[in-house]
């Protein structure tokens, strides 16, 4: 062997010295001691005898791979195959062995080298099974915590829950709070783009325990078809609204279909993020394979034409339902439990449009009237008078009211001084309206108490600034006004049918269908608001004012405004998304075989309902229908969309809750 080979303690590996041979052993049984494996698995027994310099001193650390043989116990297997051979045998590998292990790296190489030019096709074979379970090391085992979760942050949720079985170690990495936190942040409130997944927020998130539901019926195909109201002319066009009449009893006990609710969830600062995310990934999986269970609350006597829910008010704790009917009746529900908190009684005719805040409940009825409700106690406010025909839609916000009427009119009312305008320009029922604060990032708030009107009067009123109303009828148009200067200031055209229903998603929870397709990059320089100025369109008729000043040309949307989606829903069974800038449908779903009467929308998906009977769930950015409810036998009149359920109400008098939190 060259000289130059010389066993050198700075290249020197971690190793375990040399087995010893059985004589060795037998002749010094009388100083032995027993070794654990762990720290000299090449023998069961060893001579107490000074350490050489060759030999592993006390306290040495191993390295990677030999630190796994010693846990494996691998020395001591080897050992006992050399104790099967003879003693010239034992002596001759035993020699080769400690050759190897007192050489320095260069030397091992070398040999290696030379040992591999004698080997034949089985050695080698024998080389390839064995290195392919050597070489293989946990990368977990050896790097820092820090930058094994740093690794592990690249993975997705399937990925981490697939790390988390691998072992221990792997579970107690894959587990970690500050990734599962990550992946939530990515996830909740949004959809991920790189997977295209979103999750809900669920701020409210409540624990519901009830009774086990039957999968949704099928429709009655039987029922049959009456007019909209007896006193509505008989020569009104086919396609007005219809309802089927009912005649079954309605069960005024609700206590065999919900439960009170027993424990409220609110321990997200406290739970692993894991489980945060597990628990809203289930709804989201629920949603696009249209699992739901469904409730039914009764108590109308005739069919639902309205609703809106909300679980975020201050007072009281429960999520409250308010629901406006032909039978003449709001009624006030504890979503919860399903338990009729009040019937408020005082229309004289068909309830069509309602809305409430904290403070008040705002109602339309077909008798021409709208009434302002305290809904807590249940008594009625005020009543307010203006239109000629029924009243059936309507829109406030913290100072404005907007209502549609069947006398193709459409009244802005100012909260706080009690004054009101009209603006004219369709030639049919106008069928829904909603503000929009164009010059605000979102929908102004409607939930901040304000005085109603506090300030009795009847002049004109005055507008803020950069307020615009959208508005839909049976004329088949979607109008845009301008409130400030009380004029249409955009017509939208494309439904060949009447459109009954509007929702506008607003920018700081929605993007634009565009903004799917692009880079973060892009979309950081691309604004919302790229409008500079809406020009009226043609022809557009002025609007009936009792103010004289002249009109000036249509302010400008400023460039911090941001565009919000509108949506619509029509009797030519399509729903539409639209660019509000261009006027043009930019999406239309198509699935439903009958009118659409309803829609409703948030960042994920839209919902619709139909007189086909049907809900439909969409997924907003494809088009794509995800499932169908079926379970009403009347026409679908309206709906509302939550995080985890949908709430409709029905010709059948019944209002079903489609919960999808599993």
């Amino acid at each position: 062997m060259p000289s130059s080979f010389k066993p050198s303690s700075s290249t020197l590996c971690d190793t375990l010295p040399a087995a010893r041979l059985s004589k060795d052993i037998d002749s010094s049984m009388n100083g032995t001691k027993l070794v654990s494996d762990s720290v000299r698995p090449t023998m069961i027994k060893e001579p107490l005898r000074p350490a050489s310099p060759l030999q592993q001193p006390p306290g040495r650390k191993l390295c990677v791979r030999h630190q796994r043989m010693a846990d494996e116990g691998t020395n001591l297997k080897l050992q006992h195959s050399l104790d099967a051979l003879s003693l010239e045998e034992r002596e001759a590998v035993n020699a080769i062995w400690s050759n190897f292990s007192s050489s320095s790296h260069p030397r091992r190489a070398l040999i290696l080298q030379g040992l591999l030019t004698m080997c034949c096709f089985s050695q080698l074979s024998l080389l390839t099974e064995q290195l392919s379970h050597l070489i293989r090391i946990d990368p977990f085992t050896v790097l820092p915590r820090e930058i094994s979760l740093k690794v592990l942050g690249y993975l997705d949720a399937t990925s981490l829950c697939r790390a988390a079985q691998v072992t221990k170690k792997w579970k107690s990495l894959a587990d970690d709070d500050i990734l599962w936190r990550g992946i939530c942040e990515q996830h909740i409130g949004q959809k991920c783009h790189k997977c295209g997944w979103g999750l809900p927020v669920l701020e409210k998130k409540r624990t519901y325990h009830h009774q086990p539901m039957s999968p949704c019926p099928s429709p009655d195909l039987s029922s049959l078809k009456r007019s909209l109201d007896e006193s509505i002319d008989p020569v009104a066009p086919p396609l007005k609204r219809q309802r089927s009449d009912v005649s079954s009893d309605i069960d005024p006990d609700l206590s065999s279909s919900s439960s009170l609710l027993t424990t409220r969830t609110n321990t997200a600062t406290t739970r692993p993020w894991k489980h945060v995310y597990s628990e809203r990934m289930t709804i989201e999986r629920n949603w696009r394979r249209g699992r739901c269970t469904v409730r039914t609350l009764k108590g109308h006597t005739d069919g639902v034409m309205c609703l809106q829910y909300s679980e975020t008010l201050s007072s009281p704790s429960f999520p409250v339902l308010i629901t406006g009917s032909y039978d003449r009746t709001v009624r006030v529900w504890n979503l919860e439990t399903g338990v009729e908190l009040h019937c408020l009684k005082g229309h004289t005719r068909a309830i069509r449009a309602l809305q409430f805040d904290d403070v008040k409940l705002i109602t339309g009825s077909m008798d021409t009237t709208i009434k302002v409700w305290d809904w807590r106690r249940g008594r009625c406010i005020r009543t307010l008078t203006g239109h000629s025909e029924g009243v059936v839609c309507l829109n406030f916000d913290s100072n404005v009211l907007a209502s549609g009427s069947v006398d193709t009119t459409i009244k802005v009312w100012n909260l706080r001084t009690g004054g009101a305008f009209t603006l004219r320009g369709h030639q049919d029922w106008v069928n829904s309206v909603q503000l929009w604060d164009s010059l605000k990032t979102g929908q102004s708030s409607a939930s901040s108490p304000t005085p109603v009107f506090d300030v009795p009067g009847c002049g004109a009123p005055q507008i803020d600034p950069g307020k615009m109303l959208f508005s839909a009828s049976d004329d088949g148009t979607i109008r845009l006004w301008d409130l400030t200067l009380r004029t249409c200031i955009k017509q939208f055209t494309g439904h060949v049918g009447q459109v009954q229903s509007l929702k506008l998603l607003f920018a700081e929870t929605c993007k634009e269908p565009s903004d799917l397709e692009m880079t973060d990059s892009d979309q950081e320089e691309r604004t919302l608001n790229h409008i500079t100025a809406l020009s009226p369109p043609p022809n557009t008729p002025s609007l009936a004012s009792t103010s004289t000043a002249s009109l000036e040309p249509p302010s400008p949307i400023t460039s911090n405004s941001k565009m919000p989606l509108l949506v619509s829903g029509s009797l030519d069974n399509t729903s539409k998304i639209w660019d509000i800038e261009t006027g043009q449908a930019v999406q239309t779903f198509f699935g439903h075989i009958e009118g659409v009467w309803s829609v409703a929308v948030d960042k994920m998906r839209l919902v619709s309902g139909s007189h086909d009977r049907t809900i439909k769930v969409w997924t907003r950015d494809e088009g794509r229908c995800i499932s169908t409810l079926v379970g009403h036998t009347a026409a679908v009149s309206c709906v509302a969309l939550g995080e985890d359920k949908i709430i409709s109400g029905s010709d059948d008098c019944d209002v079903k809750i489609w919960s999808f939190s599993g």
